[in-house]
């Protein structure tokens, strides 16, 4: 299929600063490309507020119909979520598709969706984001061929009544419900099982997946491109100390993510909020990485997990131009690709975990090989020794102050 050719409009306001401007427009073309199109040309307007029926300026209208019909565009994108009057209007004068960046973001997570529960959840988030838009679409839906912003529920599902959608919102939400309490058994069965969980967050493209990969030696998707992830994968690794973990890539954050989206993906970030460690992966290379690393703070804090312990990795340090000033403590500077820096990542993991446990010194007989093999890989082992003298194992090192093999060390005192 030939490259959609794209004409992105946006409407700056008074109160929006000009970098923050500037770099929601990156992230919309880089969002046009990801999703397969090419951004031809950007329109921008100054206006005290969006015009309430067509989004932009009458008079600018004419001037971006003039370029549509020069440039031969087949789409056009603006950088604010559109009303469904906006939408139509625009549509009718420009002769031509109209999408807003929420139904970007939804066309390239319902392109990208490969499991059960997350093609359910886009296709939750794509009926929430039209139901509302549907009334006197018809015109609109005439146009709809394929494309850019068309993918996912599909034309026939569209065109049909409020009360269908309505209804199949219901039954998606009750099969999500399903699937969120198998993830919720699976997820108790994990805690009971006292495994340690370690979730890898970041702005969408920072590299958490190349990160991933590497560490776990596995395979998830891998792309220069945004939400290259999408479904959580979980993957067990053990530290230099012998400790076991699992290990989450999730999928990626980004700014003015469209709230229907959030609400569906939640049980997907949840994975976030039942980790026990953070590592939140930071593109340090990025002109805007501080605004990046805000937004995920932000959502980490809507996921009540601003809490839970976390290290900052600023990754890609091998394209780092400038000087860089570190914001976040604890942190670490790597490149991904790197093994080395790799293996700094881990042990720095070791060294964060160490501040914040307790130390522990037990004595275990040669007999008991459960308990010491449990001490081996649910602690953080620093010494072992055998005192022959009296047959007993002393184990040195550090534990969660929560973690269940606490009492076995206060009986053996």
């Amino acid at each position: 299929m030939p490259e959609e050719r794209i004409i992105v409009i946006a409407v700056k306001r008074p109160n929006q600063p000009d970098d923050l401007f500037e770099s929601s427009l990156e992230e919309l073309i880089s969002l046009a490309d990801t999703a397969g199109g090419k951004v031809i040309e950007v329109i921008t307007q100054n206006r005290e507020r969006i015009h309430s029926a067509y989004y932009i300026g009458e008079g600018k209208m004419a001037e971006i119909k003039e370029r549509i019909d020069e440039l031969e565009i087949d789409l056009v994108i603006s950088n604010d979520e559109l009303s469904a009057g906006q939408s139509r209007n625009l549509s009718d004068f420009f002769d031509c598709r109209v999408i807003d960046r929420s139904q970007l973001i939804l066309d390239i997570f319902a392109s990208r969706a490969r499991t059960k529960e997350g093609k359910l959840q886009v296709e939750l988030a794509q009926l929430q984001y039209l139901l509302p838009r549907l009334r006197g679409q018809g015109v609109q839906l005439s146009r709809l061929g394929a494309g850019i912003g068309t993918r996912g529920p599909g034309e026939t599902k569209l065109e049909a009544d409020q009360r269908h959608i309505r209804r199949r919102i219901d039954d998606i939400k009750r099969r999500l419900k399903q699937v969120v309490r198998q993830r919720d058994q699976y997820r108790k069965r994990r805690k009971q099982n006292e495994v340690f969980q370690i979730a890898i967050v970041g702005y969408t493209n920072a590299g958490k997946s190349t990160m991933f990969n590497r560490l776990t030696n596995s395979d998830s998707l891998e792309e220069n491109k945004l939400f290259a992830t999408l479904d959580p994968l979980t993957r067990k690794i053990q530290l230099p100390s012998g400790f076991q973990v699992l290990i989450t890539d999730t999928v990626g954050f980004i700014q003015q993510l469209p709230t229907t989206l959030i609400a569906a993906f939640r049980s997907t970030l949840e994975e976030v909020s039942e980790a026990d460690f953070i590592l939140h992966v930071v593109d340090s290379s990025h002109p805007d990485y501080q605004q990046h690393q805000d937004t995920v703070l932000k959502l980490l804090d809507e996921l009540e997990s601003s809490s839970i312990p976390m290290l900052t990795v600023y990754n890609k340090k091998d394209v780092v131009s400038d000087e860089f000033f570190p914001q976040n403590r604890p942190y670490i500077m790597i490149s991904a690709f790197d093994e080395g820096d790799l293996s700094q990542l881990i042990q720095k993991v070791e060294e964060v975990l160490k501040a914040g446990w307790e130390s522990y010194e037990v004595s275990l007989e040669a007999s008991e090989g459960n308990l010491i093999n449990r001490f081996e890989h649910e602690t953080i082992l620093e010494k072992k020794e055998f005192n022959e003298a009296k047959e007993l194992y002393i184990l040195n090192g550090f534990i969660r102050p929560e973690h269940p093999l606490k009492g076995i060390i206060k009986e053996k005192e």
